[in-house]
């Protein structure tokens, strides 16, 4: 949890490290999910692992202030990705539902799909990425605490109110960038 929580605040504050905690918190993560049958939050877990790398390189000159600037998507491109994130849900719960004694398939599937985008927006510096888990993360508490893990229920718990911080600390460096 610890790993965890610090992935989210080092990424609220735009500090590169963030990747190397995200590596070692979804690492430890996956052997948890694995156990609880959240097959897909588990495999979630390894896409992290990739993104996080993908995320680090992305973030090369972050951490001397240099780095990428944070940019917003226009509302016809949060609708396309809705639109995925439901096509692509409602089509792996429905596999794993039917191949898998997968736990709460769709819900499980929903959350992934949407924390891959979630993440791969983050690496991107989008500001909106902290709505996304915003979401993601609430609908992840019914989810974790369906399956008896009360301490990582809270944790996103903890995570709802630092994606909001996240949110404002960037919507506020974001209005700084537009008037340089």
């Amino acid at each position: 949890m610890a790993l965890a929580l610090a992935y989210v605040l080092l990424a609220i504050y735009q500090r590169r490290l963030c990747w190397i905690a995200s590596i070692a918190s979804a690492s430890l993560y996956i052997i948890i999910f694995w156990q609880v049958q959240l097959y897909l939050e588990a495999v979630l877990q390894i896409c992290y692992i990739a993104m996080a790398i993908f995320g680090w390189f992305a973030w090369t000159n972050d951490d001397d202030q240099a780095g990428t600037a944070i940019r917003t998507w226009p509302p016809r491109r949060h609708a396309a990705a809705c639109g995925l994130i439901l096509l692509l849900s409602l089509t792996l719960g429905g596999v794993m539902s039917s191949w898998s004694d997968a736990a709460s398939p769709f819900i499980d599937a929903a959350t992934t799909v949407s924390a891959l985008l979630a993440t791969w927006m983050v690496a991107q510096k989008l500001l909106e990425n902290w709505l996304y888990w915003i979401i993601i993360d609430l609908a992840s508490i019914g989810l974790y605490l369906s399956r008896d893990l009360a301490l990582t229920a809270a944790l996103f718990a903890g995570y709802v109110l630092l994606a909001w911080l996240g949110y404002r600390t960037w919507r506020n460096q974001w209005r700084l960038q537009q008037i340089d």
